[in-house]
């Protein structure tokens, strides 16, 4: 049935007429009674200018005579502060140069005194029209964009994400981050303080995942000398060190709850106290978190804070899984390929077709940072221009039958079935092909003076992972296969 009622019509542009003769100025607004313009007049070039400034009218017909200011120095100003009208100049002295200097200051158009009717509002109605055209030109330019800061992917999931972050940014409000381990939640959280206001301050990272229980609330808010044990001197917690800055809460849903209602408190006053000071200190701090957990379940089940979970939850961006982003997949490994190779003097080029194959095929249960380290190993053990099957490290998904798989080749990546074309099927997945077992030999009898404490043992390994890795105790912690937060603990003795 069709709609008999008042449709909502499209308001009309705004029209600032500046123009210092006010019998001209009567005659164009005779001229344009009919048009579907709001029209606004000043007579000065000063009161052009305030009107420029406080009502941002798309649309200016500007007299370059003026008694005030050059109409050329309107122009200068638009464009210095980006106010995005769209100008058509008018003189009585009309010559080239004048109309060449106004173009490139940014007019639209260029007429010369007098005009007739049909001129003035042909003109107008063109300038309408690239007004409309720039918006849509800008509107399809941000749902197709390759990458944004750090993050690669033109995905729509993506696009979805990029407009948030440019909405969520100029804001100082609380953003939650969730997204399954290793889709990039701090690539965001970057990206955020980055395009933010306070992209000269600091962006602190909190691993809370990372500390133990005991230590966290003092790498949060800080400590005072002789707080415990090894506090020797005062320290500065993360919320300090974002002061004016970001502070970036990874993981928030390992934090202990009895420490949520400190971080209730700190979110919704900016105040916190040093662990062993009463005196209360503040930090300007923009928060940012992140989990790859349900954090609603975790509310549901007593583990998290329902008051926290909405002060959090302001802005929520939700981050898809790789395996949900497309053709994101290559875009991200061809990157990763160009910088490894880059890095380590290599050839690598581009994938061959059965590895483009492969790689959109596979699910990807590690996100991002399983494709990274796929394409890591291919750089470090080959060379060629391409990355062919042979060079594939094993990939493991579970659910299919071992049928599906040939023997592992000699470069040590496994070869999938073809098809009649040479293509890997697309039932094939990788699987790591069974090792060689070795014979059984007996061993040479053990005495009790080589047999050690576990703990001595696990203290040794961990002292040389940390050596290894240069103190950095996340890169220790997956070296050795443990958690971070048990690093910390065995070598406190915790």
């Amino acid at each position: 049935m069709r709609r008999t009622g008042s449709q909502k019509r499209p308001m009309p542009a705004k029209l600032l007429i500046i123009e210092d003769s006010p019998p001209m100025l009567h005659m164009y607004q005779g001229f344009l009674q009919k048009e579907p313009f709001q029209l606004l007049k000043a007579e000065t070039g000063k009161a052009g200018l305030r009107i420029l400034r406080d009502q941002r009218p798309e649309l200016l017909l500007l007299d370059l005579q003026l008694p005030d200011i050059d109409g050329q120095q309107i122009l200068e100003l638009i464009a210095a502060e980006q106010l995005g009208t769209t100008t058509i100049v008018m003189t009585a002295h009309g010559s080239i140069n004048v109309a060449v200097d106004a173009m490139r200051l940014g007019a639209n158009d260029f007429l010369v005194k007098p005009f007739a009717q049909e001129r003035l509002v042909q003109s107008l109605h063109n300038a309408v029209e690239l007004r409309q055209l720039k918006t849509k030109v800008a509107v399809y330019q941000q749902l197709d964009r390759p990458s944004y800061d750090e993050m690669i992917g033109s995905s729509l999931a993506m696009q979805a994400v990029y407009r948030t972050i440019d909405s969520a940014a100029p804001s100082d409000a609380t953003v939650l981050i969730t997204g399954e381990t290793g889709t990039g939640k701090e690539l965001v959280a970057q990206a955020l303080h980055r395009a933010s206001p306070r992209r000269d301050g600091n962006i602190t990272v909190l691993n809370c995942a990372a500390i133990p229980k005991d230590l966290i609330e003092s790498e949060l808010f800080g400590h005072v000398k002789g707080a415990f044990t090894g506090a020797t001197t005062d320290r500065d917690g993360a919320a300090q060190m974002a002061h004016n800055g970001t502070l970036f809460l990874d993981e928030i849903g390992e934090m202990d709850i009895g420490l949520q209602s400190k971080l209730l408190r700190f979110l919704q006053s900016g105040s916190f106290q040093r662990v062993g000071s009463s005196r209360l200190e503040h930090s300007n701090a923009r928060i940012i978190c992140a989990t790859n957990r349900d954090a609603w379940a975790d509310v549901q089940a007593g583990r998290f804070r329902e008051d926290l979970y909405y002060r959090l939850n302001v802005i929520p961006i939700v981050l898809p899984a790789l395996r949900e982003r497309g053709g994101d997949v290559l875009e991200i490994a061809r990157e990763c390929l160009r910088r490894f190779s880059k890095r380590d003097g290599k050839a690598f080029q581009d994938f061959d077709e059965q590895v483009q194959n492969l790689l959109m095929s596979y699910s990807w249960p590690g996100n991002i940072r399983q494709l990274q380290n796929v394409v890591r190993n291919i750089v470090v053990l080959h060379n060629a221009p391409l990355v062919t099957l042979n060079m594939m490290p094993p990939l493991e998904q579970v659910g299919l039958p071992q049928s599906y798989m040939q023997p592992m080749s000699l470069g040590g990546g496994i070869v999938p079935p073809v098809n009649a074309a040479g293509l890997p099927q697309s039932s094939a997945i990788l699987q790591p092909s069974p090792m060689p077992v070795a014979t059984p030999t007996t061993a040479a009898p053990i005495s009790e003076d080589e047999l050690r404490p576990m703990w001595i043992i696990e203290q040794e390994m961990i002292d040389k992972a940390l050596e290894f890795t240069g103190g950095n105790v996340n890169k220790a912690a997956s070296l050795l296969e443990i958690s971070p937060s048990s690093v910390y603990r065995k070598r406190t003795g915790k």
